[in-house]
């Protein structure tokens, strides 16, 4: 039997996923990942990992027949390169290379967020459509872009940086030193202080009760929680959040026209309360609205496991390379 391993590395952990030829996933499995352990070190990891993977599923690891691995910062997955990684510090890390020379498997490597994209086209919410978009919506927004069943990454694999296009002109600064960028209004943390600011400005409002009374406690989820109990300072929140959150989609619309935008992170868990009210504001900002081109707002389904999923469509995409 023959296998491809599938790799999402992490600045805490690197999860792996052995999976047959055919996509079946066969066993999972975990590493920790410290910025302490250098490149060597943390690629030696994932080298074990890899071998763990095979172990796990009493498989033979001669059968492996390809790495695919999604990792973290700038990465050029034509030269399997990772440019910049600026929390563990790598700079021109030849990643792909280094890893198979540890194993003796071809490795491919991409972009984390690309290869989430990739997964779900494949395997999770949008695997019935040519053309999609993902976005992350977590600390800040990432994502990637599928088109005929191939990754769109630009040019050295250094596009697609969703979360740094500019909604807001002159707006609240970004740590990549612009202002206004998207994912300073529609983050998982652009929320969190949205939610905390009409709070201290509402002290009546029903998130305080959710937070329990502590402004530390909320989540992406307070603000919505109290909307669906009538809360109108929340229901401003929560319709302020999908209007910025509506801008950049409708932008990547009017500019690529996917079929498909999947949203993944824990605010996609709102389901209708987070989905309807975006598709109509989406549709209000699109150029060319849903009624006579048709776009799917749908939330992501492979969760965590996008990473792995797409590691190991990235690997057999070049298995005849």
């Amino acid at each position: 039997m023959q296998y491809i391993i599938g790799i999402d590395l992490g600045g805490m952990s690197a999860k792996g996923g052995l999976f047959s030829l055919s996509g079946e996933l066969l066993c999972e499995e975990k590493v920790k990942t410290n910025a302490s352990d250098g490149f060597e070190g943390t690629v030696k990891r994932l080298a074990e990992l890899s071998e763990r993977l095979a172990k796990k599923a009493n498989a033979d690891f001669s059968e492996v027949q390809a790495i695919g691995v999604g990792a973290p910062g700038v990465v050029d997955s034509r030269r399997g390169v990772v440019l910049r990684w600026s929390n563990f510090d790598w700079q021109n890390a030849p990643l792909a290379e280094k890893l198979q020379e540890l194993t003796g498997k071809k490795t491919y490597i991409a972009n984390d967020a690309n290869i989430a994209a990739l997964g779900e086209s494949k395997f999770g919410a949008t695997s019935q459509y040519q053309s999609s978009i993902l976005l992350t919506i977590g600390t800040g927004v990432g994502g990637g872009m599928v088109f005929d069943g191939e990754l769109i990454e630009g040019y050295q694999s250094a596009g697609a940086e969703f979360g740094h296009i500019t909604i807001r002109e002159g707006g609240l600064p970004c740590a990549c030193g612009r202002r206004g960028c998207y994912e300073k209004y529609a983050s998982a943390s652009a929320l969190i202080l949205q939610t905390r600011h009409a709070m201290v400005e509402d002290l009546n409002s029903q998130m305080w009760e959710i937070a329990e009374g502590e402004i530390e406690n909320v989540n992406g989820r307070t603000a919505f929680i109290a909307a669906k109990n009538g809360d109108k300072t929340a229901k401003r929140v929560v319709e302020q959040f999908v209007g910025y959150l509506s801008e950049g989609i409708a932008d990547f619309v009017n500019i690529l026209r996917p079929e498909a935008i999947v949203l993944g992170g824990g605010i996609a868990n709102e389901g209708e309360t987070l989905f309807e009210p975006l598709r109509k504001a989406v549709n209000a900002r699109s150029y060319v609205a849903m009624d006579i081109v048709p776009l799917k707002i749908v939330g992501a389904k492979l969760g965590n496991k996008a990473g792995i999923y797409g590691a190991y469509a990235l690997a057999v995409e070049h298995l005849d390379e």
